[in-house]
């Protein structure tokens, strides 16, 4: 069974994501190797994360992302305890 479009998009996403999270990890070492703090650094990654969603959603674009991982924040799915299962 060959895999559907949706699927693919998907696969692509997920790939992408990764890499950029290997990417923001290998930034947030760098950082630190560096002597920031990592509240500096978490604090210049969401400031830097709001501008560039607020550039491509606009300002209600970017609040309703906001409230999506604030749903997700309280849900759990950021903890550092979070066991997948």
């Amino acid at each position: 069974m060959e895999p559907r479009r949706n699927d693919i998009d998907d696969m692509i996403v997920h790939e992408k994501m990764q890499a950029a999270l290997e990417y923001q990890n290998e930034a947030w070492a760098d950082g630190m190797a560096d002597g920031i703090e990592p509240e500096i650094i978490a604090d210049a990654a969401f400031a830097l994360a709001m501008r560039e969603t607020i550039r491509i959603h606009g300002e209600e674009g970017a609040e309703a992302i906001l409230e999506q991982l604030k749903a997700r924040m309280v849900a759990g799915e950021f903890s550092p305890t979070r066991s997948i299962q």
